[in-house]
């Protein structure tokens, strides 16, 4: 009984969605950079502030608050990777690295994006997410609502979208 009590201290999940959109991947990294565009695409943000560090940059620590419905997650944001440095002169058929990590109250996660060009005009954007749950409530969440998490990534990717290509801003949508 103690090894299988053991082994749920800690639910993982991992899931990638992905979506092409309709523009040059330089544009697309440099919109998904820019802090001032955070607000009209991530659903649910609330505050996005960095701690130390600049924004984007490799070990930037930033202070995150989410919400969803009535609840809020509040949770420090690490960037880990980012390749290339300069988003204003990217190679042609390299790849755009943006990983980072984020730690709140019962969780931790990497996501790791990979922007390639699908097409002169067209970007593929890849994510891969792993959750790793502790704590009672947060591990019962990862267990019964896996989906919830892929859906919020898929709908934050699809904003992104609509806002990068049609210049949609989450705020002025009526949920």
């Amino acid at each position: 009984m103690s090894r299988s009590l053991g082994s749920l201290e800690r639910t993982v999940m991992k899931y990638t969605v992905s979506i092409e959109i309709a523009l040059p991947r330089e544009r697309v990294v440099q919109l998904l950079a820019d802090p001032v565009h955070l607000p009209m695409w991530l659903r649910g943000l609330v505050l996005h502030e960095p701690l130390s560090g600049v924004h984007g940059r490799v070990g930037t620590k930033s202070r995150v608050v989410m919400r969803a419905g009535r609840q809020e997650f509040e949770g420090t944001e690490t960037i880990t990777r980012r390749e290339s440095a300069d988003l204003r002169e990217i190679p042609m058929g390299s790849v755009v690295h943006f990983d980072r990590e984020i730690v709140g109250e019962g969780m931790w996660s990497a996501v790791r994006e990979r922007l390639t060009e699908a097409g002169p005009e067209t970007t593929l954007w890849v994510s891969e997410s792993e959750y790793r749950f502790s704590g009672v409530l947060m591990r019962l969440v990862g267990l019964l609502m896996p989906g919830a998490f892929r859906k919020q990534s898929r709908q934050h990717m699809q904003d992104f979208k609509a806002f990068a290509e049609l210049g949609k801003d989450v705020r002025e949508a009526k949920d």
